[in-house]
């Protein structure tokens, strides 16, 4: 046993001796300490003692419930993985135990094989989280989730939202502001979920003309309409039996929201045309940027579908709100489009930092995803420096501090490439050496890329 396993444990919180023997037997093995409790009091004082990393704790118990526990212990360290257990399930108890924090809600009697794969991989979890923190080089993979990168609370949390809601929701609203990731939310709910061996299907609602949205969602049946030469399956029906993911919804006409509102509450719907009913097993996320409960004051958004929608509610942060991930950021992305445009890109000089950490982000993540991006491209040699920069995040300045020349960018990498070349030839008078510092690259590279595009 290594020194980072023997500091973890677990501790079950169950009245009932003869399921906590059970559990106690059945988890041990998996190099964690097992604690046990079978007084609700006794356990939370095991809490503050041995402050272990998951709880697994029976919901219905004399003295206080596992809701109060789950709430104590979160108050005491809002880190740990809080398992509630219960012979009594129901969706609504489901749903108000992730809501206060719950980390997975299972039923008793509870599947061995189910409750061990499910605490390996909480531990598993906790193992990495351990090794993360003594060991700088793991920063990065030890703060990717589904595809999102972040190590600040407002990620960590947004992360555990998304493994607790994902078991169980059947609508999802997920808010925030444009680039902030809510597609990668939608996708990792997704990818988490029991739906996920379905299909993921994705409607842009703001690009859909008003006229179609009916006939886009619903499906309709020939003649329904002039131009319907065929029956064809609206997108929901299509994701029947996986998630469909409504992206802008707020774009939603009032009258199509009103056959949605019908449909997630019977799981049916009528194509246009048709009289007759389809039954559609559907899980629907939904997402916005915009201020829904205004627009429900402007009578432009149903209320009733609104609260259908946020019976979970997932808000992605502003990347101005997280501003010690920009750095764990930025080294993602570099490595994202150095291996895409096969540039040999090591990092982000110090300037180039400075100029990153004062730059406001209002597009957030997909911003600066789109100014590494840029700098990437135009880099010319392994490091990315203030003059890589796209002009709105550091000013208008081109390498050396002259100003940027009329007649827009160059539409290719190639194009770009060249035009730096002559630029540097020209301020260094036709000195390659002083050409190649201007650039940033040795002079063998220069001397390699000014005959490529002919120059030499």
């Amino acid at each position: 046993m290594t020194e980072s396993n023997s500091q973890l444990s677990l501790l079950i919180i169950d009245d009932n001796l003869g399921s906590l023997e059970m559990l106690s037997a059945a988890l041990s093995g998996m190099g964690v300490e097992i604690l046990t409790a079978n007084d609700p009091e006794v356990g939370i004082e095991l809490v503050f003692e041995k402050h272990p990393q998951i709880v697994l704790t029976d919901l219905r118990m004399p003295k206080f419930d596992g809701l109060e526990v789950l709430d104590r212990v979160l108050e005491f360290d809002p880190s740990i993985d809080v398992i509630l257990m219960t012979a009594h399930y129901s969706t609504e108890s489901a749903v108000e135990a992730i809501r206060r924090g719950a980390c997975d809600y299972l039923n008793k009697p509870v599947s061995i094989a189910k409750v061990r794969e499910r605490i390996e991989k909480l531990v598993s979890q906790a193992r990495e989280r351990q090794r993360a923190t003594r060991l700088e080089g793991e920063l990065l993979a030890a703060s990717q989730f589904q595809n999102m990168v972040g190590r600040s609370p407002q990620m960590m949390e947004l992360f555990s939202r998304i493994r607790r809601v994902a078991p169980h929701f059947r609508t999802v609203l997920i808010t925030g502001q444009t680039g902030t990731g809510k597609d990668l939310v939608a996708q990792a709910l997704y990818n988490l979920c029991p739906a996920a061996h379905g299909r993921f299907v994705v409607l842009n609602c703001s690009a859909v003309v008003e006229t179609l949205f009916e006939s886009e969602l619903f499906g309709h049946v020939k003649g329904a309409f002039t131009g319907a030469t065929q029956d064809k399956v609206g997108l929901i029906e299509y994701a029947s039996g996986g998630v469909l993911f409504l992206d802008e919804i707020g774009d939603m006409p009032m009258s199509t929201q009103a056959k949605l509102l019908r449909t997630l509450q019977s799981q049916e719907i009528q194509r246009v045309g048709s009289l007759s009913l389809r039954k559609v097993d559907l899980r629907v996320i939904a997402a916005t940027h915009q201020d829904l409960p205004r627009a429900i004051e402007e009578k432009r958004f149903r209320e009733d579908l609104y609260y259908r929608l946020t019976m979970v509610e997932v808000h992605t942060p502003r990347l101005a709100e997280r501003p010690e991930d920009l750095a764990l950021l930025t080294r993602h992305f570099v490595a994202k489009f150095a291996e895409l445009y096969h540039k040999p890109i090591r990092g982000v000089t110090h300037r180039a930092q400075i100029a990153l950490a004062r730059h406001h982000w209002p597009g957030n993540v997909r911003e600066l995803e789109n100014a590494i991006g840029h700098a990437a491209m135009m880099v010319m040699g392994d490091t990315i420096d203030v003059d890589d920069l796209p002009a709105h995040v550091v000013g208008t300045r081109i390498p050396n501090g002259e100003a940027a020349r009329p007649g827009g960018s160059p539409e290719t990498l190639e194009e770009h490439e060249k035009q730096l070349l002559v630029q540097a030839m020209e301020r260094a008078g036709g000195n390659q050496s002083q050409a190649a510092r201007l650039l940033r690259i040795g002079r063998d590279a220069l001397r390699y890329k000014l005959k490529k595009h002919g120059l030499g």
